[in-house]
């Protein structure tokens, strides 16, 4: 795991070189030599002495004031052709905590990443100044040069790049599985998802890269370091959770308002007139399937990290999956208040049952069975269930609706 991602971290480094080629050399110079974020092993530990990082700053703002000058930045990117790959290959290879993986792959990976990106930047540079006669180009290359020193920081902060990168992984394979999923829809559709968590279940246990070869299966999670603060107890850990699901609440109650979300809500009552109506059928579906499967993949991170304390696939079963879904059911479908709802419901009812047996034992003057409760909780769940989808089928957030509008109107219900 410390491996995979220090890989990350140096890919992410020689991304950022591949926009600007000297500020994630400085970044990692300056921290290797005043924080303890960055551990340079020799030579590369020469990054850190001040005459190399005043050279690093000249050339660094020499190439920042130059890049802004239309004729000067054509002559910059020519010579980052060369220099853009050779420092995303040295970052790589400097910066990977890799034992595992061939050096050589480092250095190409990392000259590669390196490239692309360089690449990519020259193709643009040239449309800017033809659609805007080259007066776009300084406020391109500043984002570019805050791009790379932002993509740097977040590099070295390894469990934000994990945490993210568990969700793109995620996306990926819920894209996958939504490919033969865009003809069905309704029963077959969870029934085909539910197909694709006993394959992946598969996939983690038959093919041992995924648990590092661990003869058991299980990884063992990282210490969560973030700009050096160590997450270890547990209300660091929960203040940190409740952090990024705030931001990633956020995040989708703007993204339902947007034009992708109004797009999600039209295939969702009516995907026939949806199309018809010109909306794209394949695109919105599966970019369902991949922000949907990018917000579980950070959920699952986040259970890992800051509750399992392990990563292995019998702590993502079936039973967690249909968990999940209850809190779906209850809560509201198609409602982000409902998602929470219906979490506060099962996580909630279960410790209100145990908190109730004690009282009822007394009050009856038996003594319970070993059990009862847990089984009575299932039937509770399920009645619930039954009785939320005949009676109000968007669950707890309708019903939090219909009475905030009842006491608005209290005592002139007419």
């Amino acid at each position: 795991m410390d491996a995979l991602m220090g890989l990350f971290a140096a890919l992410g480094l020689s991304t950022a070189a591949g926009l600007n080629a000297y500020i994630p050399i400085l970044i990692v110079g300056l921290l290797g030599r005043y924080t303890d974020l960055v551990t340079l092993p020799a030579p590369w530990d020469r990054l850190e002495e001040p005459v190399v990082l005043g050279a690093v700053v000249a050339i660094a703002i020499v190439d920042f004031v130059g890049d802004k000058v239309p004729v000067i930045d054509h002559v910059l990117h020519a010579i980052g052709v060369v220099a853009a790959p050779i420092v995303g290959g040295l970052l790589a290879l400097g910066t990977a905590n890799v034992v595992d993986i061939d050096p050589g792959l480092v250095v190409i990976l990392g000259v590669a990443a390196a490239l692309a990106t360089h690449l990519g930047r020259t193709s643009v540079r040239p449309v800017s100044t033809a659609t805007t006669g080259g007066a776009a180009n300084p406020v391109l290359s500043l984002g570019e040069d805050g791009t790379s020193a932002l993509l740097s920081v977040t590099a070295i902060v390894a469990p934000v790049v994990a945490f993210v990168l568990a969700g793109v992984c995620a996306a990926l394979v819920g894209i996958l599985f939504g490919l033969p999923s865009l003809r069905i829809k309704g029963f077959y559709l969870a029934v085909a998802t539910l197909a694709a968590q006993f394959f992946i279940v598969w996939v983690l246990t038959k093919f041992g890269w995924f648990s590092d070869y661990s003869s058991s299966g299980v990884i063992n999670a990282q210490k969560i370091e973030i700009l050096g603060y160590v997450f270890e107890e547990p209300l660091p850990k929960y203040l940190l959770t409740l952090s990024i699901v705030a931001v990633l609440a956020l995040a989708a109650k703007n993204m339902v308002r947007s034009a992708i979300g109004r797009a999600w809500m039209a295939v969702r009552d009516m995907d026939v007139a949806a199309e018809v109506i010109g909306f794209p059928m394949l695109r919105t579906k599966l970019t369902a399937f991949a922000v949907s499967s990018f917000y579980c993949g950070v959920a699952g991170a986040l259970y890992a990290f800051c509750y399992l304390g392990t990563v292995e696939p019998e702590g993502f079963n079936l039973d967690l999956s249909f968990r999940i879904l209850f809190m779906i059911i209850l809560g509201g479908v198609g409602s982000i208040l409902g998602s929470f709802l219906g979490a506060a419901f099962i996580v909630l009812f279960p410790i209100f049952l145990n908190s109730l047996a004690a009282p009822l034992e007394h009050a009856l003057g038996v003594s319970l069975p070993a059990g009862i409760m847990s089984n009575l909780e299932l039937m509770i769940f399920g009645a619930l269930i039954v009785l939320f989808l005949i009676v109000e089928p968007h669950g707890l957030a309708r019903m939090w609706q219909i009475a905030k509008e009842k006491l608005r109107l209290w005592p002139f219900p007419h």
